[in-house]
C-alpha cells in the first residue's frame, strides 16, 4: 500500500484538473505517481513540462528512451515504473525477449552496437555515475551528438528521480481509468466540481 495519499481529480484547482484531463486523455488514467506528485501543484507542474521535454523532444526516438528507462527501472527495482514503461516500450516494438532478458544486452544480436550504447549508460549511471570512463564516452561520441548524450542522460536521471520517489513511497501500479473524471456524487459534491467533470 503506498505510504502517502494519491489526491483525486476533484480536490485540485481548475488548472490541475485541465492537467489531469490531459494526462486522462493521453494515457486512460493518471497515475499514482503523479496524483501523489499533486499534494505540491508547482512541483507536480513543472515535473510533468519536464517529464514531457524528456520524452516527446530531440532526435533521440521515444523508442530508445523507453528502453533505458525500463533498464533503469529493472536495476533499481521499481515495479510500479516497469508496471507502465515495459507496456509502452512493448508498444513501440521492443520483444517481450528483450525486455526480460535486458540484463543479457552485451550478448545480444537484436541491439545494435548503438542501442547497446545507450543501455550501458543506463546501467553505468545508474549504478554510479562516477564509474562513466573516457573510453566509454568516446563510445557514446560515436553514436549519438552531444545533444543526443543530454537526451539520454536526462531520460536515465529523470527515472532515477522517478524510481527512487516511487520506491520509497511504494508506489502501487496505476490501474487503467484511475484518477479520471468521475463526478461525485450530487449531494457531497460542491457545485463547480460537478460542472467541471
Amino acid at each position: 500500500m503506498s505510504r502517502i495519499s494519491k489526491v483525486e481529480r476533484s480536490e485540485v484547482t481548475p488548472d490541475m484538473a485541465a492537467l489531469f484531463d490531459k494526462i486522462y486523455a493521453q494515457r486512460g488514467n493518471v497515475p499514482n505517481m503523479f496524483r501523489t506528485m499533486a499534494h505540491r501543484p508547482e512541483i507536480f507542474s513543472t515535473m510533468m513540462a519536464h517529464f514531457s521535454a524528456v520524452l516527446n523532444t530531440g532526435t533521440v526516438s521515444t523508442k530508445l528512451k523507453e528502453l533505458i528507462i525500463v533498464r533503469t527501472s529493472q536495476i533499481n527495482v521499481t515495479p510500479y515504473c516497469l508496471a507502465s514503461h515495459t507496456i509502452l516500450a512493448r508498444g513501440l516494438g521492443w520483444t517481450d525477449d528483450q525486455l526480460n532478458n535486458l540484463s543479457a544486452w552485451q550478448t545480444r544480436e537484436d541491439f545494435t552496437p548503438a542501442e547497446k550504447a545507450a543501455i550501458r549508460l543506463a546501467e553505468t549511471v545508474t549504478r554510479d555515475s562516477n564509474n562513466l570512463s573516457d573510453e566509454q564516452f568516446a563510445e557514446l561520441k560515436s553514436f549519438y551528438s552531444d545533444g543526443e548524450i543530454v537526451e539520454l542522460l536526462c531520460s536515465i536521471g529523470l527515472f532515477n528521480y522517478f524510481n527512487r520517489f516511487n520506491n520509497a513511497l511504494r508506489m502501487e501500479p496505476t490501474k487503467p481509468g484511475e484518477g479520471g473524471c468521475s463526478a461525485p456524487e450530487p449531494s457531497t459534491a460542491p457545485a463547480e466540481a460537478i460542472a467541471s467533470c
